[in-house]
């Protein structure tokens, strides 16, 4: 698989639902990338730790530029930061955590999350940018 297209991430809410994701992906092989529907927004998710590996350097500051390029911030200053980026915190530019095995990146929508999460699969799910843990 190349990446998942947004109408095809799947989307989670309860524990239960999480758990047939994850073993899911792990009787294929597969990573995890999912939208988790939380009470204030959504959750972009994704998991490598079930395969035992991580993405590589080049791979995670893909992934993190595709996710703040992704991403407004509103700065208020268009002059100084005219893509929105926040300064001062890359956590905070991203909306979450991006790790090598996994990370939680927020969304205001629905939409949103499946697109960011889309857009992110293909970095994923690549498996050349992913090493052994």
């Amino acid at each position: 698989m190349d990446r998942l297209y947004p109408q095809h991430v799947p989307v989670y809410e309860t524990d239960a639902e999480h758990e047939r994701l994850w073993e899911r992906c792990h009787d294929r092989g597969d990573p995890v990338i999912a939208v988790r529907a939380a009470r204030r927004g959504f959750v972009v998710k994704y998991d490598l730790g079930h395969l035992d590996s991580k993405l590589t350097g080049q791979a995670l500051r893909q992934l993190r530029q595709q996710t703040a390029a992704f991403r407004s911030y509103p700065t208020g200053d268009t002059d100084s930061f005219p893509h929105g980026a926040d300064p001062l915190s890359q956590a905070e530019r991203l909306g979450g955590e991006a790790g090598p095995v996994s990370g939680d990146l927020h969304a205001p929508t629905e939409a949103k999350a499946r697109d960011l999460a889309s857009r992110l699969s293909a970095v994923v799910f690549d498996g050349a940018n992913r090493l052994p843990r």
